[in-house]
This record gives structure tokens, C-alpha cells and sequence, in this order.
């Protein structure tokens, strides 16, 4: 079975999640852009989320989470919670 660690953002909007992510292109680091801006419990990690199997997270997030190229930061992704960037920080 596919597994998988990554990490997030969670905001309420699409344009946060535009403005955060553009702040990670432009250099910022993910963990302290989560740690300050996410409100999910995660963010104290830095977003990290550890490890999971494919189908543990909502549809839309297992998606990308099992699409996207490792370390690559993806996003907005919108689920019932909010607006999320993600980065897959490994998979196998």
C-alpha cells in the first residue's frame, strides 16, 4: 500500500492560500509560514502531518498528496475544511 508524509497549510480563503504560497516561492519556509499562518493543530509541527496510507485523509487531499511530485508545494487545494497548500515530503 502507497504511504506518504507531508505537511500543510490550512486557511479559510483562497487568497491566503494564493498569498502563502507565493511567500514559500519566494523563499520563506514552510514550516514557520505554518507555524504562524495555519489553523490547523499541526501547524506547532510545522504542518506536519507524518505518515499516512492512501484513503486515511479526505478525497481531495489524498489526490494530490498521492499525485504531486515529492517536495513540490501544491495548492490551493479545497476541502471541507478550509483551503490547504501541501508538500509531500515523501512517499513509497
Amino acid at each position: 500500500m502507497s504511504r506518504a508524509c507531508a505537511r500543510h497549510i490550512l486557511v479559510d480563503s483562497e487568497e491566503k492560500c494564493i498569498e502563502l504560497k507565493q511567500q514559500i516561492a519566494d523563499g520563506a519556509d514552510f514550516a514557520d509560514v505554518a507555524k504562524e499562518h495555519s489553523s490547523c493543530p499541526s501547524s506547532g509541527r510545522g504542518g506536519d502531518l507524518g505518515e499516512f496510507g492512501r484513503g486515511q485523509m479526505v478525497p481531495e487531499f489524498d489526490e494530490v498528496v498521492f499525485s504531486a511530485e515529492v517536495g513540490s508545494v501544491e495548492g490551493p487545494v479545497k476541502t471541507q475544511f478550509g483551503y490547504h497548500l501541501l508538500e509531500v515530503t515523501s512517499r513509497g
